[in-house]
């Protein structure tokens, strides 16, 4: 059993916690919204009333939260995770927010507290079957330290030096972008050229749009798109794939025309929706 904290209980983070506690691990549990912490604690979570506290006396710190001002306030703030973590303890950061604010981090931290970046590809679903893929940046040491607690959430890949697993996600959430909306226009072509949904999917499937076809096809054949990653957020990863390019001196024109389908989708009211909502804002559903 090893001393954990957790913070940032939303949608990801509330079932990985669920995860720790399953598997045994002693976990202090902090969230901006004081009941979502609360619930764990019939699941047998200590609950604190700040960062700082939840850190206290922990092996190892996650972060799971929505992008990078909240990481900054959660960790560097007033009473914030950093001043609760002692000398030989690690924070385990698992949000989307690029290579620059790992970066920051790690320059801020207190002396004697490891750091990995340790985003992870997948939704809700893949949480609650511990299939996550953990892409992990850092230390190699402190990574295999940790690695078997990490494993709870799906398998794992050290990816290389701190800030590598950051980078990785972004490339990963790129083409995600790019092949969600390039369905959503291929669908909204075959829309006003008169071929049926259910073809143009059974076609696009065997195509290089497969994978993309495979994940969204539930949510575009029902119309419903209950929220497992909010589209929102999926605009928020674009628009830090797009920071990351032009600070490596890129130009990524297609980068940028999926976050400008995203950010219009978003602007219309599909923000809290499942990511593939887009789709149905290409086509020009209600």
């Amino acid at each position: 059993m090893t001393k954990l904290a957790f913070l940032g209980l939303g949608q990801m983070g509330e079932p990985m916690a669920r995860r720790l506690l399953r598997a045994g691990h002693d976990v202090t549990v902090w969230n901006r919204t004081r009941s979502r912490a609360d619930a764990l604690a019939g699941q047998g979570a200590a609950v604190a009333d700040s960062p700082a506290q939840a850190a206290a006396g922990a092996d190892a710190a996650f972060t799971m939260l929505a992008d990078p001002a909240a990481l900054r306030e959660v960790v560097l703030g007033p009473d914030g995770l950093a001043s609760g973590l002692a000398p030989g303890s690690v924070l385990v950061e698992m949000s989307t927010v690029g290579p620059d604010a790992i970066r920051e981090l790690a320059s801020r931290l207190p002396e004697g507290v490891g750091l990995l970046d340790a985003p992870v590809l997948g939704s809700v679903p893949a949480v609650i079957e511990g299939s996550l893929k953990v892409l992990v940046g850092g230390d190699r040491e402190t990574y295999e330290r940790l690695r078997e607690v990490l494993e709870v959430f799906g398998p794992t890949t050290h990816v290389g030096e701190l800030g590598a697993g950051a980078s990785m996600k972004l490339v990963a959430n790129s083409t995600l972008g790019a092949a969600v909306v390039g369905l959503g226009e291929a669908l909204a072509l075959a829309d006003r050229l008169g071929v049926e949904t259910t073809v143009a999917l059974d076609i696009l499937s065997g195509g290089a749009l497969g994978n993309a076809v495979q994940r969204t096809r539930g949510a575009i054949e029902s119309g419903a798109y209950e929220p497992r990653f909010k589209l929102s957020l999926a605009e928020k990863d674009l628009r830090l794939v797009q920071d990351a390019a032009r600070a490596a001196g890129l130009d990524l024109p297609l980068a940028g025309a999926a976050r400008a389908w995203f950010e219009d989708a978003a602007n219309a009211g599909r923000g809290e929706q499942d990511y593939p909502a887009v789709i149905a804002h290409i086509r020009g559903e209600g």
